[in-house]
């Protein structure tokens, strides 16, 4: 990854954005494809959807979904002595919180703060082995009473963990919010890639997608918004490469080893042959996952949006998903970017995805 693709990355993921906060980070993708993209827009749930028209009438829809929200919290309730309690937004886990440093996300600025933690020479041998319920759980900004506070926050305010992005060995690098600005990320470099290349014979739709991390909703949304024939969810996926992961139960996937691509019933069976053809003839790792029943990601809503879509999706594997500290390897986003770029020029009648 060169640096300018490295620095994009970084802002992107370092920008806050938990659902229904998106906004930053969709700047930085309406900036980034704005002058690219034949039409760059917002829709009224916050998606930012990039199209590239295609060379030809009539050329198949691809839609390319990415979301941008990331898991974080939400300030409830500032106390007499200026701490603030907060509730999930998204699927936290409830074990990685006390301790960590966080920004909270106020109309004035971000404000850096601590999740407050008993320390562990006060504690009972059995509080020790408890994880503390999110509602017991609060955030010290330094405040020495309520007043103070709330001339600085509100209820309401978001709250993310306060790190970013960092290079590790290899071509690993750690972050939070990998889960799935990534994706947005990849989705927006495949359609800067095909206008550098040249029109493709597809329509193509690159949408950022929001609060999917609530339900899905943006992905709901913007698919009925542009309609496509074909549509593509790119995620993080679970990598199993490393201690105590069961494969009998999850597969194996591993950090480095190329994109993942899922095969199921959420997953057209022609465009998931398309995709595998496409990795093979241009030399590109892949791994495959299999999904039994719908998944859990913005591909799900599209495969049900309106008449039927085909659809499929791709991820890059991830370790220590929904953590402050996710991992993954810059060649597996590379190595996405060139698959879905390359099966742009693949694609040439939505009528071929019909199964028979």
């Amino acid at each position: 990854m060169n640096d300018k693709d490295f620095n994009f990355l970084k802002e992107l993921v370092e920008t806050p954005s938990p659902s229904g906060f998106e906004q930053p980070a969709q700047r930085v993708l309406r900036r980034e494809l704005e002058g690219v993209a034949d039409e760059v827009r917002t829709d009224v749930m916050g998606n930012v959807i990039a199209r590239l028209k295609g060379k030809g009438e009539g050329a198949p829809r691809v839609m390319l979904a990415g979301h941008c929200d990331e898991i974080g919290f939400m300030v409830k309730y500032i106390d007499d002595g200026g701490f603030l309690y907060f509730a999930p937004i998204g699927g936290v886990d409830a074990h990685l919180v006390p301790g960590q440093r966080v920004q909270v996300h106020a109309a004035s600025g971000p404000l850096a703060g601590v999740v407050g933690k008993k320390p562990i020479h006060l504690m009972e041998a059995k509080d020790r082995e408890t994880v503390v319920k999110f509602k017991s759980q609060f955030i010290d900004i330094g405040c020495g009473d309520r007043a103070e506070a709330e001339a600085l926050v509100a209820v309401g305010d978001p709250v993310t963990f306060a790190v970013g992005m960092e290079r590790l060995q290899r071509d690993r690098v750690t972050s939070r919010a990998f889960d799935d600005k990534m994706g947005a990320f990849i989705v927006a470099r495949v359609l800067q890639e095909v206008r550098r290349r040249g029109a493709a014979p597809v329509d193509l739709y690159s949408v950022s997608t929001v609060q999917e991390e609530l339900g899905l909703r943006g992905g709901t949304t913007s698919a009925y918004g542009v309609n496509p024939d074909i549509g593509i969810a790119v995620e993080v996926g679970f990598a199993t490469d490393f201690p105590d992961v069961d494969k009998k139960e999850v597969g194996e996937t591993k950090v480095g080893g190329g994109p993942i691509i899922t095969r199921g019933a959420n997953i057209n069976p022609a465009l998931f042959a398309l995709l595998v053809e496409t990795a093979r003839s241009e030399g590109i790792p892949y791994q495959i996952s299999g999904s039994p029943r719908a998944t859990g990601t913005d591909a799900n809503v599209m495969q049900l949006c309106r008449g039927g879509v085909a659809t499929a999706l791709v991820g890059v594997p991830l370790r220590y998903m929904h953590s402050p500290s996710e991992v993954l390897s810059l060649a597996d986003i590379e190595n996405t970017v060139r698959l879905l770029t390359a099966l742009m020029y693949r694609i040439n009648d939505s009528g071929s995805f019909i199964p028979n």
